[in-house]
């Protein structure tokens, strides 16, 4: 069972949805993540939206030029988002043991996905979705660092962690952020935006 399922307030899907529905309505701009990743590689690249909920990031893309996939466990985000958008393919599975044939100029694992699997399958996810990577291709994480930045009291491992997991995986830190505007990063902030390339 994954740390989301153990989230006692987590929002069901619908809710989720409207959350950035409300935001783009009031002038903010929910789209910060997709931005993110169009400056990155261009369209029509290949994006695999990890643990992609009920699909913002990859319908955005999808909407950009990008063909996208989008995977989730949670049949009700995924429910959400296939009623949204028929321009991305949809895959329920967890992302420890998700298959597919294909590889990805750029993956992206927004939102916390990465604290939110499941104890001790952190290492396995990452090399996962590292096996899906073309040669070049980015892996491109955001997450909280601390409880202020988590839906969870503790964060569960720490970013030297994460990047010991994509090195072992062959993957390198290319850049690192404090936001998905591209801030920058120091030590001590709450959370990163990381991006490993497969070289």
């Amino acid at each position: 069972m994954s740390r989301w399922d153990d989230v006692d307030d987590r929002p069901g899907a619908r809710d989720y949805a409207a959350r950035f529905e409300r935001l783009a309505a009031s002038g903010h701009d929910p789209h910060g993540e997709a931005s993110c990743c169009a400056a990155l590689v261009d369209a029509p690249a290949t994006v695999l939206d990890a643990g992609c909920g009920t699909g913002r990031v990859a319908i955005e893309l999808a909407r950009r030029g990008y063909e996208c996939v989008g995977v989730d466990v949670d049949a009700e985000m995924l429910d959400v988002a296939r009623q949204a958008s028929s321009d991305v393919r949809w895959l329920e599975s967890d992302l420890a043991r998700f298959d597919l044939d294909e590889t990805f100029e750029l993956i992206v694992a927004a939102g916390n996905v990465i604290p939110l699997v499941a104890a001790g399958d952190e290492a396995a996810v990452v090399a996962r979705l590292a096996a899906r990577l073309g040669d070049g291709g980015l892996l491109v994480a955001g997450f909280g660092l601390d409880a202020a930045h988590l839906p969870l009291p503790a964060p569960p491992f720490t970013i030297e962690q994460y990047d010991e997991w994509c090195a072992d995986v062959g993957l390198t830190l290319r850049n690192r952020w404090s936001t998905w505007s591209r801030d920058p990063w120091h030590p001590d902030d709450g959370y990163a935006v990381s991006v490993h390339t497969r070289t």
